[in-house]
């Protein structure tokens, strides 16, 4: 008899969690102060401990007030944005009612939860306004979670250092611009995986404006 159980194949075949590599070569950051969502992001693409791009966009738009940072696999990332910008342009011109961040952070979870055993590489930060400003934090497995200042990828720890020190809910948003950055900036200081220089975004009811900043001008080129 064999040891398999017929048709549970697909499943015993999946990688095992400990064999996923989980791609977090980067440093991203998200905070929501009282008028605005704030995300920033380092520009290096690495693959393993080769610098692969020094001029990587990580910060992509959904719409004029929908923003999201990405982490993990280009190909997965590129799909899942793609597909999240298409669900929500769909939804737009068929006239129904606006997609609210929640609304649409939901769905996005419920896509990486339904493929959780093929799991997409990602480590996704969607932030924008709708009624207010709103982000949320979201894994490869499908976990959610609303914050008000988030760091993910390599640098973190670091970047999450310098939030916690200079974070408060009444920062104006150039404010919180310039600690988003500075935050990303000290973790491109200690973490090899991230570098090149930021963008940060600062996100409103009017859209988004962003900058970018770079420690080294001439590396960047």
């Amino acid at each position: 008899m064999s040891s398999k159980m017929e048709g549970f194949g697909e499943f015993e075949n999946r990688p095992s969690r400990d064999k996923i590599k989980i791609l977090k070569g980067t440093t991203t950051v998200g905070l929501v102060v009282k008028d605005a969502v704030i995300l920033a992001a380092d520009r290096r693409a690495s693959a393993g401990f080769f610098v692969a791009n020094k001029m990587v966009r990580k910060i992509v738009y959904i719409d004029d007030r929908i923003g999201m940072t990405t982490a993990g696999s280009v190909a997965d990332l590129q799909f899942i944005y793609n597909y999240m910008k298409n669900i929500y342009h769909y939804n737009f011109i068929s006239g129904n009612r606006p997609v609210t961040v929640k609304a649409l952070a939901t769905y996005l979870t419920n896509i990486l939860s339904q493929n959780k055993y093929f799991p997409y590489l990602v480590q996704i930060l969607m932030g924008g306004y709708d009624t207010q400003p709103r982000l949320f934090n979201l894994d490869y497995l499908g976990d959610m979670t609303e914050e008000t200042y988030v760091a993910t990828g390599s640098g973190s720890p670091v970047a999450m250092g310098v939030l916690e020190d200079g974070y408060s809910p009444d920062l104006t948003g150039d404010q919180a611009m310039d600690l988003a950055a500075r935050a990303v900036m000290s973790a491109i200081k200690r973490d090899s995986f991230t570098g090149t220089g930021v963008i940060v975004t600062k996100i409103t009811k009017d859209g988004h404006v962003e900058k970018e900043i770079y420690p080294n001008r001439k590396e960047a080129m």
